[in-house]
């Protein structure tokens, strides 16, 4: 994707529009002092035309692929807002919710409830009411035990057919940390395949009439870079489609999940889009002839791979400290957020990388130690990045990639406001989250 704005744009893994002009960054056009100034930092500075190219690369190459439409459920946890879901609901996306949050969200952003996915390894009771109530299309069930509450939770509200896909654990796992790998036996998510407890899940809600099985769900990680493993994937869950439709248990739909992965650093590689959808579609027409059945219908969930790209985030400097070492020396440089915007580095060691942002410099380059201003010594965001000799407080830094998990893993440790998230286009620039104020810490603390 190309820069519409300045003759020097950054590429990846900096969002479409971010470009370099007389050494200063701007967004779609627009100045990062500028935007710095008006909405203060740290901010999350999101590249709206780049989030929908990236949604609508996803739509069109998994349509075009498959010969259908696919249904493409926008991962709402990698970052959540009613205008973001708002604009992928109009690109044709649906969305996928794991909270009663996430669902607030969606609902109030306009999202058709048929076009809602809710998933969940423990949702309460109260969850899945509203869900229900509100006529989700469709619940994946995550354990035997929330079969039987969802019966009950219709047997209730006095619904029926309330549509039910089953997560599998297929043993195909893939992601870049143990945390993100999930679909390996020895973690919390899904249903076995192996065990047979997978099976077990779908003759249970076979047998309860007030439940209506659409399919079959398979997640099997986060920050995948290789399609092979959704192709091995599919085809564990689409063997046991064929058993199960050879005992008359009809599975409509299979969702293949997200983990779809994107470009953090500088030569970085992302899953493009149109070449997992191939790899996909082929392997799901391969098995389905060599078991002998039908297509069914697909869906997949991305999250990462729509968001992450076209967000950064701007932060200003302030302490430079140079700490002489036995081996040498490390310059650390202090930025006005930390771990409290982006904890990745520290809880699954995720790599970024940054920039000068508001200024060009012609001095020479020093390795330093990009740090948050939290009280712990793990706040530390870019272990080791080259930043220019003149580096001085006041100094605007960006973060490129931070649109996934980033705001939506934000914390108030040290009763730190949470930064505002600013959605920027060539006309405009405008605020899609407010940015946290302390009043609004104090709001919640009733004394």
């Amino acid at each position: 994707m190309s820069a519409q704005h300045g003759t020097n744009p950054l590429g990846s893994p900096w969002p479409a529009s971010a470009t370099l002009v007389g050494g200063e960054v701007r967004l779609a056009g627009h100045p990062i002092t500028k935007l710095a100034d008006r909405f203060g930092t740290p901010s999350f500075l999101l590249d709206v035309d780049d989030l929908l190219t990236r949604a609508r690369a996803f739509k069109t190459a998994f349509d075009e692929e498959f010969g259908r439409s696919v249904g493409v459920y926008y991962a709402s946890k990698a970052f959540s807002s009613t205008a973001v879901l708002r604009w992928l609901r109009d690109e044709g996306l649906k969305v996928d919710c794991s909270t009663a949050g996430e669902l607030a969200v969606a609902l109030a952003a306009g999202v058709d409830p048929a076009d809602i996915g809710l998933h969940g390894n423990n949702k309460s009771r109260a969850e899945l009411t509203w869900a229900v109530e509100v006529g989700v299309g469709r619940i994946i069930v995550d354990s035997l035990a929330e079969i039987d509450l969802l019966d009950e939770v219709a047997a209730a509200l006095g619904a029926s057919d309330v549509p039910v896909m089953v997560r599998l654990t297929t043993g195909v796992h893939a992601g870049g940390h143990e945390f993100i790998a999930t679909a390996h036996e020895d973690q919390k998510f899904g249903l076995s395949v192996a065990s047979g407890a997978a099976r077990q899940a779908v003759e249970r809600i076979a047998a309860l009439p007030r439940l209506h099985l659409v399919g079959l769900h398979s997640h099997i990680g986060s920050q995948i870079l290789a399609a092979d493993g959704f192709a091995n994937a599919a085809r564990v869950v689409l063997e046991l489609r064929a058993d199960l439709q050879g005992e008359g248990i009809a599975v409509p739909e299979v969702d293949l999940g997200g983990g779809y992965g994107i470009a953090y650093l500088p030569g970085e590689q992302e899953l493009d889009p149109r070449v997992a959808a191939e790899e996909l579609a082929a392997a799901v027409r391969a098995e389905c002839d060599r078991l002998g059945t039908d297509v069914p219908e697909v869906s997949i969930e991305p999250g990462r791979a729509i968001v992450g790209p076209a967000m950064m985030t701007v932060y200003e400097v302030g302490t430079i400290k140079h700490v002489q070492l036995d081996e040498g020396s490390r310059v650390y440089v202090s930025v006005d957020g930390g771990m409290s915007d982006n904890i990745r580095p520290i809880l699954y060691g995720a790599n970024y990388t940054a920039r000068l942002a508001n200024r060009s410099s012609t001095a020479g380059s020093m390795p330093c130690r990009i740090v948050g201003k939290h009280c712990e010594s793990g706040d530390i965001l870019i272990p080791d990045i080259d930043l220019p000799q003149d580096l001085r407080a006041g100094d605007l830094l960006v973060v490129a990639a931070t649109g996934a998990y980033g705001r939506s893993l934000a914390s108030n440790y040290n009763q730190i406001p949470r930064p505002g998230v600013v959605a920027v286009t060539s006309s405009e620039a405008r605020e899609i989250v407010r940015r946290e104020t302390i009043e609004d810490l104090l709001r919640l603390d009733v004394g």
